[in-house]
C-alpha cells in the first residue's frame, strides 16, 4: 500500500504554535505577517547565516542555511548553522536575537524549533542528535538543550497540533496576556477586543445585538 506523502509543515509554525496557537494560524492559515522592532532585530540576525554555504574551523565542518526534512513528520526547513562532528554527528545552532536569560516559557518555544531540527537532521543523516544549541544575540553565548525524550514527545504532539490547524483552518481565540506585547501581528490580532471575558462580551452584546 502506498503512503501519501504528508503536507509539509515549516519548522517556524513549531515556534509560532508554542508562543500562541493564533499567532500561528494567522501567519500559516491566513498567510499575513508584520514586522515590528523584534522581528527586523531576528531578520538583521540571520542575514550572518542566511547565504548556503560551508566552512571548516578547528577541523569541523560547519554548514550554514542547510535545508531541512523529515518525511516522517512533514516538517521542512531550514538551519540556520549545523556543525558536523568528528564522527559525522550533526549538531544544529540556531540564531535568536536578545539574551539567553529569557523567560522559561518563551525559552521552550525556542528549544521546540531547535528540537525540529534535530528530528529533520536525524533522518537525513541517520545519526542520532542528543544536542543542540541557541545562539542569543544580546548574550553572545550559546543555551546548550538535551534533545532528551521529553521534548521530543513534546515536539511531535506539537507538530500534530499544528497539522490539526492547517488542516481545520479554525482560528483559536487571543491569548490577551503578556505574550501579546512583543507581537508583531498584535494590531491584526486584537487580542483585548476579542478576548472572551465577562467585560468584552458584554461590550460586544451591546455594539452587535439588536435591541428586543
Amino acid at each position: 500500500m502506498t503512503i501519501e506523502p504528508l503536507d509539509p509543515i515549516p519548522l517556524s509554525a513549531l515556534q509560532h504554535w508554542a508562543y500562541c496557537p493564533r499567532q500561528c494560524a494567522l501567519i500559516h492559515v491566513e498567510q499575513v505577517f508584520a514586522e515590528n522592532l523584534f522581528t527586523q532585530r531576528g531578520q538583521a540576525l540571520h542575514k550572518r547565516v542566511d547565504d548556503p554555504g560551508f566552512e571548516l574551523r578547528d577541523g569541523l565542518r560547519i554548514e550554514r542555511a542547510l535545508p531541512l526534512f523529515c518525511d516522517r513528520l512533514g516538517l521542512v526547513g531550514k538551519a540556520d548553522v549545523v556543525e558536523l562532528l568528528h564522527d559525522g554527528t550533526p549538531y544544529p545552532v540556531e540564531y535568536k536575537h536578545g539574551s539567553r536569560h529569557k523567560r522559561v516559557d518563551i525559552a521552550a518555544c525556542d528549544d521546540l524549533q531547535l528540537a525540529g531540527q534535530a528530528l529533520c537532521l536525524e533522518e537525513m543523516f541517520g545519526k542520532p542528535v542528543p544536542e543542540g544549541a541557541l545562539y542569543y544575540a544580546s548574550s553572545r553565548r550559546r543555551r546548550i538543550v538535551a534533545i532528551n525524550a521529553e521534548l521530543r514527545a513534546k515536539t511531535e504532539s506539537t507538530v500534530a497540533a499544528v497539522r490539526q490547524l492547517l488542516q481545520s483552518g479554525e482560528m483559536p481565540p487571543p491569548l490577551n496576556d503578556d505574550h501579546c506585547p512583543a507581537c508583531s501581528l498584535r494590531h491584526l490580532c486584537q487580542p483585548e477586543a476579542l478576548a472572551l471575558t465577562p467585560k468584552n462580551a458584554a461590550v460586544r452584546h451591546s455594539l452587535f445585538e439588536a435591541d428586543d
